[in-house]
C-alpha cells in the first residue's frame, strides 16, 4: 500500500509535469490557466484529470469536443510514478529521497521537452543546479564538494568536448542546454558519476542513432537531441551505477 501511495503521488506530480513540457517551450505560465484542451480549450474538470485513470475511462478523447488526447499524457504520468516508486524502494525515508524525486522530476520535464523541440530550457536546469548543491547536504554519502566537482566536471567537459568538435568540424555538434544539463546531473550525483554517465549515454545515444541515420539515410547529418540520453544514463546511474562499477572493477 505504501507504494501505490508513492506511485499515486509520482503519477499527480507527473500530471503537472505534462503541464510543464508543454507551456514552458511556449513561454506560457504552468500556474494560470487552470488545465484545458489544447484543442478546445475547454477547462478539465478534477475528476477528469485522475492521472492515468481518467485517459482510460475517458477513452483517450477529451469530454468536451471528443479529440484524440496523445498517449504521451499518462505515459509521463505512470513514467513519473514509477521512478518515484524506484527512489522510495532504493532510498526509503530519508532527505535523499525527496531530493532525488525533485532529480527525477526534473530530468523527466527536460527529456521530453528536448524530444519536442530540441532545447533544454534554462529555467529548469539552471535553477537545478543550485538545487542540485543545496541538496548535498541532505544526502548522506554526497558532500558538497563532490557536488561542486561534479558541477564543475560536468559542465566542464561537455564544453570541451562541445568546442573541440566545432573547432575541428566548424559546426555546433552539442548545445549549450546538455552543458548546463550535466552540470545539473554533476550537482545531484557527484563528481564519479560523470565519466560513467558520459559513457552510458554515448552508448544509448549510438545505439539509436546509428539505425536512425541508416534508415533515414542523414549521412552523420541527423539530429538527435542528447538530453533524453543524458537523463537516462543519470536515472540508471543513481539506481544501479554503483554496483555496475563494483562489479566491472571486480573482474580485475
Amino acid at each position: 500500500m505504501l507504494f501505490v501511495f508513492v506511485f499515486t503521488l509520482g503519477a499527480i506530480i507527473g500530471s503537472f509535469l505534462n503541464v510543464c513540457i508543454y507551456r514552458i517551450p511556449a513561454g506560457e505560465s504552468i500556474v494560470h490557466p487552470p488545465s484545458r484542451c489544447p484543442a478546445c480549450g475547454s477547462g478539465i474538470r478534477w475528476y477528469q484529470n485522475v492521472p492515468v485513470l481518467s485517459y482510460m475511462l475517458l477513452g483517450g478523447k477529451c469530454a468536451s469536443c471528443r479529440t484524440r488526447i496523445s498517449p504521451r499524457y499518462p505515459l509521463v504520468e505512470a513514467l513519473t510514478g514509477i521512478l518515484f516508486a524506484l527512489v522510495f524502494y532504493h532510498f526509503g525515508f530519508q532527505g535523499a529521497t525527496l531530493a532525488y524525486w525533485l532529480f527525477a522530476a526534473a530530468l523527466v520535464t527536460i527529456t521530453f521537452i528536448d524530444l519536442d523541440h530540441q532545447i533544454i530550457p534554462d529555467v529548469i536546469s539552471l535553477p537545478g543546479i543550485v538545487v542540485g548543491f543545496l541538496c548535498s547536504f541532505a544526502v548522506p554519502w554526497l558532500s558538497w564538494t563532490d557536488s561542486l566537482l561534479g558541477i564543475l566536471a560536468g559542465g566542464g567537459s561537455l564544453y570541451l568536448v562541445a568546442v573541440g568538435y566545432e573547432l575541428l568540424t566548424r559546426k555546433e555538434g552539442m548545445g549549450g542546454g546538455d552543458i548546463k544539463l550535466l552540470a545539473m546531473i554533476g550537482a545531484f550525483l557527484g563528481w564519479k558519476a560523470i565519466l560513467p554517465i558520459v559513457f552510458i549515454s554515448s552508448f544509448m545515444g549510438t545505439l539509436v542513432g546509428v539505425p536512425l541515420m541508416l534508415i533515414k539515410k542523414a549521412d552523420g547529418k541527423l539530429a538527435i537531441p542528447f538530453g533524453p540520453f543524458l537523463a537516462a544514463a543519470a536515472l540508471f546511474y543513481l539506481f544501479w551505477g554503483p554496483a555496475l562499477i563494483r562489479w566491472y572493477l571486480g573482474m580485475f
